[in-house]
């Protein structure tokens, strides 16, 4: 099943795990839209640095941490996806909370290794 994804903290940095994300994302055919710091592409993903009002997405797969995830909790809350996860190094309980009091699933997971055990 196809999940249109948004990455937060995309990066045309190949060694960064938002980059791996979301050439393995689209390897694997889901649809990607993302939001980085710098705006850029990798491949056929473009992202800007505005949070852009995304229509029907599924999922949102967090490469930023804590600190900077305040700016877009109300921005995610808004596009009310299925799930948020929530990979190594951004976990964040109370987002996680308030997520979950909205009806949207937190996950603290590793894109990557979804993708890789076909669990995504």
């Amino acid at each position: 099943m196809i999940k249109k994804t948004l990455v937060i903290g995309a990066s045309t940095n190949p060694e960064r795990y938002a980059y791996k994300a979301i050439k393995a994302l689209r390897k694997a055919k889901h649809d990607v839209v993302a939001i980085g710091n710098k705006s850029g592409n990798i491949d056929d993903v473009l992202f800007e640095t505005e949070q852009i009002k995304f229509d029907n997405i599924d999922t949102v797969t967090l490469y930023i941490n804590a600190n900077i995830q305040a700016d877009y909790e109300d921005y995610i809350m808004d596009l009310k996806p299925k799930r948020v996860i929530f990979n190594p190094g951004t976990e964040n309980v109370g987002f996680a909370e308030k997520l979950t009091k909205n009806g949207i699933q937190a996950e603290e997971a590793c894109t990557l290794v979804l993708l890789s055990i076909d669990q995504y």
